[in-house]
């Protein structure tokens, strides 16, 4: 259900900045959810079809760029990304791992018409 209240917080900010530009309709909003992140994008789109409803953001395009689980090995510094539970260096055999990828969550950017 947290997918509600950061789809909610996502199309609040859009709203905010169409409004600050004097936008009269929100044609696309585009989003970054990283695999990691916890967030479902099918629930997402489910929310923001329903919460935009009588919006300046009814009816936009919702763009979900998804980011890959991505990690660095701390032995050989080798980036890679993650599958399933494989937390091996491809290339050094080692699990000694951080995550560099995958945890983003942001809306990335809005496209709007404007009185002109």
């Amino acid at each position: 259900m947290h997918e509600l209240a950061i789809t909610q917080s996502m199309l609040d900010l859009a709203l905010e900045q169409a409004k600050k530009n004097n936008a009269i309709r929100i044609q696309k909003v585009s989003v970054t959810i990283g695999e990691m992140s916890g967030v479902v994008d099918e629930c997402v789109r489910f929310y923001f079809e329903i919460l935009s409803e009588g919006t300046i953001a009814e009816g936009a395009e919702l763009a979900i760029h998804s980011i890959p689980a991505t990690a660095r090995c701390r032995q050989c510094e080798t980036r890679f990304e993650v599958h399933g539970m494989d937390w091996i260096c491809p290339m050094c055999g080692k699990a000694q791992i951080e995550i560099v990828g995958g945890k983003e969550l942001y809306l990335e950017s809005i496209e709007v018409e404007d009185e002109d």
